[in-house]
């Protein structure tokens, strides 16, 4: 076989850039966040930090205020000596912000410069600590949490390297959420795999209205998942919901609240939505691979005597085998990503018991704003992934060499 030349590369240029922006970037992104400790709601650890650095427009806001307030205080400062302590106080800030009043964001500064900072702050935090024992000052107490600002205007580095992997390893809920996408994705695959197979058996025969059929069987798959998500969730209602009250008819459930309130039946609850919502795209998969087998085949086995079983497992199955890797590969992948069902319906509760995740990646991430350990759920989930799916293409390779 001729090796491709540099020419012919250029051809699949534009799909590798798109592959490296859409898909490298964000994973390479997220492997960068976890080595920080990157805290959108604490000022010093909102940036990847590997050096020192100094947030001005929290200095120069700090500074304003501080004057600010001394200023209105210094009546209530009645000892001459301590008033002129104050008004030092007041020059000796204004000096020192004078330097970054021109400067925004985040920037770097000596080390005599956080010197001086700091040792304005203690200064500060001195002064007015002994102004509130002597006298009752009006912004007493918002001065001392005020000049606490001076030092967290300094900003430390928050790379923290390899500690957030350590703690996703020893982190329970970790393991808990892991095992609850692994016993989703299996349990919710290996049903969608039976009913799919069942579906695209029947789809397959020749029966009239089968367009109509196979279009009907399909409406499951084209409701967005939020949506079908929702409707499930009005169905398992402890109050009204129609499933839930069959269930305790039927005894499945002692009481209709425990399906969505109870550990067991909460995960039994987004199974049965999964599957119900996804086995018709598992139908479609496996039944464009039964009309890739010729009919003689069939015809053969019969005159040799084969019935409807044996060509079942000697005839249909051997054949759809490449067809059956590939629609597990997809639904696999797809199942242990899963987020927007259990989101909308259970978001993860009652205790955890349907956390998978990506569901505690995203409440890391956007409910605490914790990127940082939120990217090394992501990256453990990336890993999972990644795993799964070389399993899956190393045997379906195979496969499809054997079968060329």
């Amino acid at each position: 076989m001729k090796k491709m030349g540099w020419k012919g590369s250029l051809f699949i240029l534009p799909t590798l850039i798109l592959i490296a922006i859409f898909s490298l970037w964000p994973v390479i992104q997220s492997f960068t966040y976890t080595f920080f400790d990157y805290r959108l709601n604490n000022q010093q650890k909102s940036g990847l930090y590997l050096n020192q650095r100094f947030n001005t427009d929290l200095f120069n806001e700090t500074s304003f205020y501080v004057t600010m307030f001394l200023e209105e205080d210094l009546p209530n400062i009645t000892d001459a000596e301590d008033q002129e302590s104050a008004q030092v106080m007041i020059d000796q800030i204004h000096e020192v912000s004078a330097q970054y009043a021109d400067l925004e964001g985040v920037i770097k500064i000596s080390d005599q410069q956080r010197e001086e900072i700091v040792h304005l702050h203690d200064e500060a935090t001195n002064l007015i600590s002994e102004f509130n024992e002597k006298y009752t000052l009006i912004n007493g107490e918002n001065l001392v949490l005020l000049i606490d600002d001076f030092q967290n205007s300094i900003i430390p580095s928050n790379f923290i390297g390899l500690k957030s992997y350590k703690d996703a390893i020893t982190d329970k809920r970790v393991h808990t959420a892991l095992w609850n996408t692994v016993f989703f994705t299996v349990v919710s695959v290996f049903f969608e795999f039976i009913f799919g197979l069942a579906l695209a058996l029947i789809l397959n025969k020749a029966i009239s209205g089968q367009g109509l059929i196979r279009a009907t069987s399909l409406i499951p798959w084209a409701i967005p998942t939020a949506v079908a998500a929702l409707m499930w969730g009005y169905l398992y209602d402890g109050s009204f919901g129609v499933v839930a009250a069959f269930f305790e008819k039927i005894g499945l459930i002692e009481n209709s609240t425990d399906l969505l309130q109870s550990a067991s039946g909460a995960m039994f609850a987004t199974i049965l939505a999964d599957v119900w919502k996804t086995t018709p795209y598992m139908a479609l998969l496996l039944l464009a691979g039964l009309q890739t087998i010729p009919s003689s085949l069939y015809e053969a086995g019969a005159i040799d005597g084969a019935g409807k079983i044996q060509s079942f497992f000697r005839i249909t199955l051997p054949l759809l085998k490449p067809s059956i890797l590939v629609a597990l590969l997809f639904r696999t992948l797809d199942a242990f990503r899963v987020f927007d069902l259990i989101f909308v319906l259970t978001n993860g509760g009652p205790g955890g018991s349907t956390e998978t995740l990506s569901i505690y990646a995203y409440k890391a991430m956007f409910g605490q704003t914790n990127f940082g350990y939120g990217s090394v759920i992501v990256m453990i989930m990336f890993v999972c992934v990644a795993i799964i799916a070389i399993i899956f293409v190393k045997f379906l390779g195979a496969n499809l060499m054997e079968k060329n």
